[in-house]
């Protein structure tokens, strides 16, 4: 489980100004949706997707805009992040397409499977490498075999000179979309004691042993990147 207390640092203030604190950054995260979307083109027409770690349920509404057929599942641990993705949903009228989950993933008892499941910036939380590994056989198990993975996370060499390079331009990049000093401060403290950001070798190798097939690193901005895996 994470080391962080989900509805103390999502609470209900956080989740009312989610969308707005990162909307400066928005085409970061437009870009990998798109490519999100280009995946899951050959998915069943009407295709069960689990998010996992959904959030305000970002990927879940850009996806159900261009997948009208398409079901979701949003597994979130945070009721106050979770209470803003249904009401999206129900504005966005994709409400009945939706199931909604308070817990985390090993609370969610349904075994019907999925064709897909989605986990942007979410393992990133597991700083043990097993219970990490373990995350990732969680969501295999619910998947049909041939099922796809999409995950992203903040992933790079920390004991590289590259990465003290990389880690500024993040976080003059988050500073221009209006994340304070102060706050990115904070962020660069948490990812080095709160966040397990680890090579992307490494956190690809994890994928597989959770077993899945020919995990691809289709995705990299900053320091965040993101994987394709088939479940074996």
């Amino acid at each position: 489980m994470p080391q962080i207390d989900p509805e103390a640092v999502f609470n209900q203030a956080c989740a009312a100004g989610y969308d707005r604190q990162w909307v400066e950054m928005a085409p970061l995260r437009d870009a990998i949706h798109l490519l999100l979307r280009g995946i899951f083109l050959d998915l069943p027409k009407q295709a069960r997707i689990l998010c996992v770690g959904a959030g305000t349920g970002a990927e879940m509404l850009y996806l159900a805009q261009h997948y009208p057929d398409f079901h979701f599942v949003a597994v979130e641990p945070s009721r106050h992040m979770l209470e803003v993705c249904q009401a999206k949903a129900t504005d966005a009228g994709i409400a009945d397409r939706c199931e909604f989950h308070v817990g985390y993933l090993d609370t969610y008892r349904n075994t019907q499977p999925f064709d897909a499941a989605t986990s942007l910036l979410v393992s990133q939380f597991l700083l043990d490498r097993d219970v990490r590994t373990d995350y990732f056989r969680q969501i295999g198990q619910r998947l049909r075999p041939g099922g796809y993975l999409v995950s992203s996370d903040l992933s790079a060499n920390t004991n590289s000179t590259e990465y003290e390079r990389l880690l500024q331009i993040w976080m003059r990049t988050l500073q221009l979309g209006g994340v304070s000093q102060e706050a990115t401060q904070k962020m660069r403290e948490a990812y080095a004691n709160d966040v397990a950001v680890l090579p992307p070798a490494e956190v690809s190798q994890m994928i597989a042993s959770a077993g899945f097939a020919e995990p691809t690193c289709f995705y990299q901005v900053g320091l965040v990147h993101a994987w394709h895996a088939i479940r074996n």
